[in-house]
């Protein structure tokens, strides 16, 4: 920031470095926030298709089975 809003001498060289900066660390953050969570959930698809849930599923129901029944 201090680049873009510089007074002084030579800010007309500075300031579209400044911007350039500042524009591709937004942009940088914003397809960061977007792109992670599709690529998790596109690979947990995958994983769910090729049969990776099943070992899950398998150890919650043991788990169920092994508990003491209360209530």
């Amino acid at each position: 920031m201090p680049l873009i809003v510089a007074a002084g001498p030579g800010p007309e060289l500075r300031r579209p470095l400044g911007m350039t900066i500042v524009g591709g660390l937004i942009v940088s953050q914003v397809l960061t926030l977007y792109t992670t969570p599709v690529i998790y959930l596109l690979l947990d698809r995958l994983h769910h298709r090729l049969g990776g849930g099943r070992a899950v599923q398998t150890l919650r129901d043991t788990l169920r089975l092994s508990r003491p029944a209360t209530g």
